[in-house]
């Protein structure tokens, strides 16, 4: 699989993915910017822009007549914001691929951003901040990032909270855009079943009327600045029948050279079902149905880290166990063997085979790396990297990162008091 760069005349960047013989095509229009570079006043705005693209736009001035446009083709539609990107894509069949620029453009280019909308969008967006409230497997990742990143953007929560959002107005999201939503800072990218020709030349047909912005001030964020000395734990005491955990360190942003290695590392740990933390905590001991790793990288920085949803009452014994895990594969206490090592290669290979098959993954998975890197690599140029992961490379990082100091533990649970939680930072 190849893709190709174009950079417009207007400053905006086109990555192309064909790929011959498929019927379908993904146009995602991705945008540099996300909760990390918002004003805490206003934090949710990129999430919140995100939902006002969908409620009209010049050409469509009302969600059910873009709704009508895409469903007219079969298509789907739909957007994702994170804290430092967000996109918006229609996946159509090839031969609907005109219409589906035409309407994504007119979206994203020209949004009505009516004030009565905005106002009826307010209760929309604070239910939905509610249902993730209510859903602890996802909402711990949010008091995660906001304990190991505390004092900085990375730890706001990417909805921002009721107050920010009820406080966002019309103005607001016209000086965010204007801020933002510039060639030199979007990204259009084009996988599936089309030429390179054809993609581009609908492109500049369809967003040629965004117009460079070189005197912009580019996105600006407050770096990340590692000074954690000791543990950290954070505790939200809400009544679940199940508590939910994540434990994790700092780590390299997304152009460390090691990632590859650390990729094998979580893999062998909470990857397959095979992996030791599933087999540990799960298996021999029942602690737990779900285990698996949920780390994140950044520009700067990055953190590897492992959820667990696990019953009220073992949720001690859990923790003992995955720490045991990390820091004796750490010391070589539990050695990693050539065999789980190739297994692990192979397991991490074929997941990422399997979901490039998908127009969407495959314009996703370059689209990233053009957007944060110096260097873009292709399937089997990542597959390369993969194979010369060795023992020795997996246990540095290993070594690196799983350090007692730099331990950082979230927790959801019904426990009023977390002082037997903040005893087991110290367990080496």
């Amino acid at each position: 699989m190849e893709y190709k760069l174009h950079k417009l005349k207007s400053g905006l960047t086109v990555v192309t993915v064909p790929m011959p013989g498929l019927e379908s095509v993904t146009v995602t229009v991705w945008v540099k910017t996300g909760s990390r570079f918002e004003d805490k006043r206003i934090n949710g705005i990129s999430h919140f822009l995100e939902h006002m693209v969908f409620k009209g736009s010049s050409k469509r001035p009302s969600a059910k007549a873009i709704s009508e446009a895409v469903d007219s083709i079969g298509g789907e539609f739909n957007a994702a914001t994170s804290k430092d990107w967000t996109n918006f894509y229609i996946k159509s069949r090839s031969g609907s691929v005109e219409t589906a620029m035409d309407v994504l453009s007119d979206m994203v280019l020209s949004p009505l951003l009516k004030s009565e909308e905005i106002e009826r969008e307010k209760g929309t967006i604070i239910q939905e901040l509610a249902m993730y409230e209510d859903t602890p497997m996802i909402k711990i990742h949010d008091v995660f990032e906001g304990l190991i990143f505390k004092g900085n953007s990375l730890g706001w929560d990417i909805g921002g909270d009721a107050k920010s959002v009820k406080s966002i107005t019309k103005s607001d999201f016209e000086l965010y855009r204007g801020k933002h939503y510039y060639p030199e800072n979007m990204f259009i990218s084009v996988s599936g079943g089309i030429t390179e020709k054809s993609a581009v030349d609908l492109v500049e047909k369809y967003f040629n009327q965004v117009k460079s912005q070189k005197s912009k001030v580019k996105n600006i964020s407050q770096n990340f600045k590692p000074e954690q000395t000791e543990p950290q734990f954070e505790l939200k005491t809400k009544k679940v029948e199940q508590a939910h955990v994540i434990l994790g360190f700092l780590s390299e942003g997304r152009g460390y050279s090691g990632r590859f290695a650390q990729s094998v590392l979580s893999t062998i740990l909470a990857g397959p079902m095979s992996s030791r933390l599933f087999i540990e905590v799960r298996e021999r001991r029942g602690l737990a149905y779900a285990v698996k790793s949920a780390g994140d990288k950044f520009s700067e920085v990055g953190y590897t880290g492992f959820y667990a949803g696990v019953d009220v009452g073992k949720s001690e014994e859990a923790i003992k166990v995955i720490l045991d895990q990390l820091y004796g594969l750490a010391d070589e206490k539990f050695p990693i063997s050539s065999k789980e090592l190739e297994k692990t290669k192979e397991y991490l290979k074929g997941h990422i085979a399997l979901s490039l098959e998908d127009t969407q993954a495959a314009g996703d998975f370059f689209a990233e790396q053009v957007m944060f890197l110096k260097e873009v690599l292709t399937p089997d140029e990542l597959y390369d990297r993969i194979d010369r992961v060795t023992i020795k490379d997996v246990l540095a990082e290993a070594k690196k990162i799983f350090v007692k100091d730099h331990l950082n533990l979230a927790i959801i649970g019904p426990y009023k008091d977390g002082e037997k939680y903040e005893a087991l930072l110290t367990l080496r």
